[in-house]
C-alpha cells in the first residue's frame, strides 16, 4: 500500500508498515545499521580521562514523524529565532543599544569570554552572523514546544539527519517507499549556496573551503561529509594563507583564491596573531582579511556570545525589542543565578530542578535534582555558590516520548529535537533535524556523548 493508494492516515500506515515486522526482524536491522555505520567511519570521538573513544551515533529504525501542521510552526519559530539572534549580534558589536537600554545586561555580553572585540564596528553581508544556527527544541508535558538551548556557534550534527535518511532508505526500505516525506538531501547544496551570497563583491564564481581542526576533532566525520555535500575542498589551517589581505589555498596548481569558510573550530583558534597565539590550527592574518572584507567567515566570529544559556534566559525580551512579537516557541523557564532571586531560587529548590554550567556543551556538567544523590546535590550546591555566574536552573521536563526498539521491545524513550537553519540573504529551515533519543529507560539526557541515539525524523506532506 501506499499514501497515494489509500486513505490511511501516514502515521497509522508507519504503525501498520512496522507491524509486519518482527521485534526480531527490526533488531537484524538494527545491527546491520550499526555495523554499516562503523565500517562507513560514521563515528565521533569522545574523550575521557582514560583516552579516546571511537563510537558510532546508534540509529533508531522507527522514525520520528512530524505532520506538516506542526512543521510550520517550528519552522516559522525556528525562523524568527535566528532573525532574532542575527538583529542581537549586530547590535552588540555595534551601536549596543539592548545593552544601553538595559533589557540585557551589559556586563554579561561584554563580560563574557566570547565577546569578540576585534568585531566592534565591523558591517556583515546581509548583518548576518549566525549563518548556521541549530535550536534545540522539546515537547512538554503539555504537548508544547518549547527552545531549550540556542546553537549559534559552531552547531553540530546535520550530517546524521542527511545520514539516517540515507541509512532509513537502505536497510528499511518499504517503510518510507512513497511516503511524502520532505527530503533533507539538498543540505550540502543549500549550505554552499548562502556561503556564495556571503563572498566579497565583485566575485562570480566564489571559491569556498571547510576548514576543520583535524581528524582529531570529535566531529571530524562530519567535516568530512559536509565537505563532500557542499561539494568543496576539507582544509585545515596550514592549507592555507594570507598575503595582502586575501586569503588563499595551497593547490599543487599554486595558490588559489579563497572566498567564503565554511568554519568548524573555535574563534580562539582561528587566527594566532589576534586570538590564542600558541595555536597551530588557524590561519595567521585571517582575521584582517576578514576585517577589511576579504574573506567571508560563516558562522562569523564572536557568535558564541549568543550561544551561551545565560543570554538564552533573554531570548524573549531580545525577540520582542528588536522584532516587537512575541516567540512563536517559548522557553523553559530559566532561573539565572548570576542574579539575586535566581540564586536565591535556586539553592531553596535545588532537589526540584536541572542545574546547567553556562559554558558547557554535550550535557556534561548538569545536576539533575530528582535524580542526584545528597552527595551529587552537595557538590552542586558547592559550586553554585563558588560561581553563581556560571550556573542557571530549569524547572525538570519531562520531555516527551517516541517508540524506539530496545533490548525489551517497542518501548517509549525521551527525545528532543534539533533544526538546522541555514542564513545567507535569507533564512531556510532543513525540513526535518536531528531527533536524539536517551536509550536508557527514564534517562532524560540525549545526547550522543552521553549514551543518547538518534533517529530519521519525518516531515510528513
Amino acid at each position: 500500500m501506499s499514501h497515494t493508494e489509500g486513505r490511511t492516515p501516514i502515521p497509522a500506515t508507519v504503525r501498520e508498515r512496522l507491524c509486519r515486522f518482527t521485534i526480531e526482524d527490526l533488531r537484524v536491522r538494527s545491527e546491520e545499521a550499526s555495523r554499516e555505520l562503523y565500517n562507513l567511519g560514521i563515528t565521533f570521538l569522545v574523550f575521557s580521562e582514560s583516552g579516546s573513544e571511537d563510537r558510532i551515533l546508534p540509529f533508531d529504525v522507527v522514525p520520528r514523524l512530524i505532520p506538516s501542521t506542526e512543521w510550520t510552526v517550528l519552522e516559522a519559530g525556528v525562523k524568527q529565532r535566528v532573525a532574532a539572534i542575527n538583529c542581537f549580534l549586530k547590535d552588540i558589536y555595534n551601536d549596543q543599544k539592548i545593552l544601553k537600554d538595559g533589557v540585557v545586561p551589559a556586563d554579561l555580553v561584554l563580560g563574557h569570554k566570547a565577546y569578540r572585540k576585534a568585531m566592534v564596528g565591523l558591517s556583515l553581508p546581509f548583518d548576518t552572523y549566525a549563518h548556521v544556527a541549530g535550536v534545540d527544541i522539546i515537547r512538554d508535558q503539555q504537548g508544547e514546544f518549547r527552545v531549550l538551548e540556542d546553537n549559534a556557534r559552531v552547531p553540530s550534527g546535520v550530517s546524521y539527519v542527511v545520514e539516517n535518511r540515507q541509512m532509513m532508505q537502505r536497510i528499511l526500505p518499504e517503510l518510507i517507499d512513497r511516503l511524502p516525506v520532505r527530503p533533507v538531501d539538498s543540505y550540502g547544496l543549500r549550505l554552499r549556496s548562502a556561503l556564495s551570497e556571503l563572498a566579497p563583491g565583485g566575485v562570480s564564481e566564489p571559491s569556498v573551503v571547510l576548514l576543520s581542526p583535524g581528524s582529531y576533532n570529535s566531529a571530524y566525520f562530519e567535516h568530512v561529509f559536509l565537505a563532500r555535500e557542499m561539494g568543496v575542498p576539507l582544509v585545515e589551517g596550514n592549507d592555507l594563507f594570507v598575503e595582502n589581505d586575501h586569503v588563499y589555498m595551497r593547490t599543487i596548481e599554486g595558490p588559489a583564491r579563497v572566498d567564503a569558510i565554511y568554519r568548524r573550530l573555535d574563534d580562539d583558534f582561528l587566527d594566532p596573531t589576534v586570538f590564542r597565539s600558541d595555536s597551530l590550527l588557524g590561519v595567521p592574518g585571517l582575521v584582517a582579511a576578514y576585517a577589511k572584507g576579504n574573506i567571508a567567515i560563516a558562522n562569523a566570529i564572536g557568535t558564541g556570545v549568543a550561544d551561551d544559556k545565560a543570554v538564552y534566559a533573554y531570548m524573549p525580551r531580545i525577540i520582542k525589542y528588536f522584532l516587537d512579537e512575541e516567540p512563536i516557541i517559548q522557553n523553559v523557564e530559566t532561573n539565572i543565578c548570576r542574579e539575586k532571586d535566581g540564586l536565591a531560587y535556586t539553592l531553596d529548590n535545588l532537589e526540584s530542578l536541572v542545574v546547567k554550567p553556562v559554558g558547557e556543551a554535550g550535557g556534561y556538567g548538569i545536576t539533575i535534582g530528582p535524580q542526584a544523590t545528597r552527595a551529587q546535590l552537595d557538590a552542586c550546591r558547592d559550586s553554585i555558590k563558588a560561581n553563581p555566574a556560571n550556573y542557571i536552573s530549569q524547572p525538570v521536563i519531562g520531555l516527551s516520548v517516541c517508540p524506539t526498539l530496545t533490548p525489551d521491545g517497542m518501548e517509549p524513550r525521551h527525545v528532543d529535537f534539533r533544526p538546522f537553519a541555514v542564513t545567507g540573504r535569507d533564512t531556510w529551515v532543513l525540513p526535518g533535524g536531528l531527533t536524539r533519543v536517551a536509550l536508557q529507560k527514564g534517562r532524560l539526557i540525549v545526547n550522543s556523548s552521553q549514551g543518547g541515539g538518534s533517529k530519521d525524523t519525518w516531515v510528513l506532506g
